[in-house]
């Protein structure tokens, strides 16, 4: 069987390389995209290369990245006509091959198998050409990982920047892979790394080479994984071109106009975030049974729990509730809340979900709960309905206005 072609390929400071390309002068300056610093989301999103070589990284703040490059200029981030060039680049793409998997706006993995005789050309040359299309075409450059699996390609894209190919094939990753350290193989989180690395397993090949169990027993499944991916045991295909993907989870997150501390900002923040995921699982027919929240301080630190419900759920009302109840469990209110993210996994069709049995539980017999859980269903629904009629922003349930941190309530109808 012949070895199978994945590129991956990523393009180069994608953000900051759109807006050059209608601001040709941001390429002679340091120049970052960054959010609205009176929003509370003036975080660096993507940066040039003169910005780079002066220490800013994608995530630093606006004043962190002013700091470091006092010249810096920014931009405001404009993701639609980033969408409209992120199409273009996946069109030349799709001249190549049928099966192209977009992985986020700025990266999409190619499989290219048996076509190196068609094009006559060798993997390195195939990459070259297509490097050389988006830099021609669209005016941006990429960096392409060359490998038999998605894993090794990513890793390869990584390798050289910018504006490079990295080709990993047969025996190659020991050579350009193994030395590198764990931290870079992709999945390796900061608590494996630094357990890893407490155990002397310091590079991609000083895990590649333990025995499997050891690894195993050191981080549980997911170091068994860790260990095949360090030998390219990755078997993943690439999905063709508008094949849909299998929806694992849905979050939905908001940086806060200013620090929260009371337990009533936190629930207004939090039942937002559940409104809007709500909303989402049931126009994708999904439920839910692992509901997680995310907080963020000042600091930028993340703190993170989750639980798992008996039932599975896309109700407004019980995912606020749940997520609430992580907070006030875990989180000393009155410590500052810059951002939360709520988030429900476990997913499955609605009409294949186990009947929803906690929310109510409290509220009477079996028979009162299950009515009290049909009439909140029939509510929600109804002011799902309400909204796709209407417009996203037309109803809200539950969400109290607080323009003070940013929660808005806005009547808009469709199209406005």
């Amino acid at each position: 069987m012949a070895e199978r072609l994945i590129f991956h390929c990523d393009c180069n400071n994608f953000f900051a390389s759109c807006e050059c390309l209608e601001r040709p002068e941001l390429k002679d300056v340091p120049m970052a995209v960054a959010g609205d610093p009176e929003e509370r989301v003036g975080v660096v999103v993507a940066k040039n290369e003169l910005a780079k070589k002066f220490g800013v990284k994608t995530t630093d703040t606006v004043w962190q990245a002013r700091k470091k490059c006092p010249q810096i200029v920014f931009v405001p981030p404009r993701h639609r006509f980033y969408k409209e060039v992120s199409d273009r680049v996946n069109a030349i793409y799709r001249d190549y091959s049928d099966y192209v998997e977009p992985a986020s706006i700025d990266e999409s993995y190619l499989d290219l198998s048996g076509t190196l005789a068609y094009y006559h050309m060798s993997a390195g040359e195939l990459a070259d050409t297509i490097r050389a299309r988006v830099k021609r075409e669209i005016g941006i450059t990429i960096s392409v990982g060359v490998a038999n699996n998605k894993i090794f390609a990513k890793m390869g894209s990584d390798y050289k920047k910018p504006d490079a190919t990295t080709v990993i094939l047969g025996e190659d990753y020991k050579e350009i892979l193994w030395p590198l350290p764990v931290a870079d193989l992709m999945f390796a989180g900061r608590a494996s790394v630094k357990l890893l690395n407490q155990k002397g397993i310091h590079t991609v090949g000083d895990l590649a080479l333990q025995p499997k169990e050891r690894i195993q027993s050191l981080l549980g499944k997911g170091g068994e994984t860790l260990w095949a991916y360090a030998n390219g045991l990755d078997t993943e295909p690439v999905r063709k071109w508008g094949e849909k993907t299998e929806v694992k989870s849905v979050s939905h997150g908001m940086t806060f106009r200013r620090d929260l501390r009371t337990a009533e900002e936190i629930r207004t923040g939090v039942a937002v975030q559940a409104d809007r995921i709500a909303m989402s699982l049931r126009r994708q027919g999904l439920k839910g049974s692992v509901i997680s929240v995310q907080i963020k301080k000042p600091t930028l630190e993340s703190f993170s729990r989750q639980t798992t419900l008996g039932h599975s759920t896309w109700l407004q009302q019980e995912i606020r509730n749940v997520a609430m109840k992580l907070i006030v469990e875990n989180w000393h209110i009155g410590d500052p809340i810059r951002a939360i993210t709520v988030g429900v996994s476990r997913l499955e069709p609605a009409d294949e979900a186990t009947e929803q049995l906690d929310l109510f539980d409290l509220m009477g017999s079996p028979e009162e709960s299950g009515k009290l859980r049909e009439k909140q269903d029939k509510v929600e629904a109804a002011m799902d309905a309400l909204r796709q009629k209407m417009g996203d922003t037309a109803v809200t349930l539950g969400v109290q206005r607080n323009e003070d941190i940013g929660v808005r309530r806005e009547w808009k109808k469709k199209g406005e």
